[in-house]
């Protein structure tokens, strides 16, 4: 005898299998032949069945492309974010953690290339707001650390979001650019990761010290003794 339940959850456990073999196999054609050359006649032929279940799956050829690319940046993510979640860390070294492995990823030879992908794909039809949006999702959760640092006062009120961009920007100032440049091959040392990051978090500590620390901070300033 069969159960409505178990049917139920057989087909969710067999579609969502299916679709991560259509991931991995699209994934795999975008990284060698590029968006233009891979088709979904050819994704299909390789994952088997049809069109139709690639449909069912990504409305189109761009979101299928989208999701690949954002896969496993959303899967290392999740283990980097947790940085900001350590209860007992403080804002300076739950902020080195996370930028530390925020920066080994981005700057491994995979990522690299996924990043050059998506900014040469970024024009055509929608994709690039298709990336935008989902690195947004990723954003949301510095965010919330920013807006919590704020609240209890360890960093200046300010608006959360540009707080975590201006994270973003400085961690990936000292060494991504040459990277994807190909001015510099290879990846970059874990000394060289720890010292960019550090770089960046003093930067941008300094920047958005709460705003007494940055009024004695002022060059020329000189506490004034109050005459009695």
């Amino acid at each position: 005898m069969k159960f409505d339940g178990i049917e139920t959850d057989a087909h969710v456990k067999k579609s969502d299998a299916k679709r991560q073999a259509i991931l991995d196999t699209a994934y795999r054609l975008f990284r060698t032949q590029g968006f233009e050359r891979t088709s979904v006649a050819e994704i299909t032929n390789a994952v088997g069945g049809s069109k139709a279940t690639i449909y069912s799956h990504f409305p189109s050829k761009e979101e299928l492309f989208v999701e690949c690319m954002m896969a496993a940046a959303e899967n290392y993510m999740a283990g980097t974010l947790r940085h900001l979640d350590a209860a007992n860390a403080d804002a300076a070294t739950a902020l080195f953690e996370f930028g530390r492995s925020f920066l080994a990823f981005i700057c491994s030879p995979e990522q690299l290339e996924v990043r050059r992908l998506m900014i040469a794909e970024a024009a055509r039809s929608g994709t690039g707001k298709l990336f935008f949006d989902k690195i947004s999702a990723l954003r949301s959760h510095v965010s919330a650390f920013m807006s919590g640092c704020m609240a209890s006062g360890t960093l200046r009120r300010d608006d959360p979001l540009r707080a975590a961009d201006h994270l973003g920007a400085l961690l990936e100032a000292e060494i991504l650019e040459p990277l994807l440049l190909h001015v510099r091959e290879g990846p970059p040392s874990e000394k060289e990761v720890e010292r960019a990051a550090r770089h960046a978090v003093a930067a941008f500590l300094r920047a958005y010290a709460p705003a007494a620390q940055q009024t004695d901070a002022l060059p020329g300033r000189s506490k004034q003794r109050r005459v009695a």
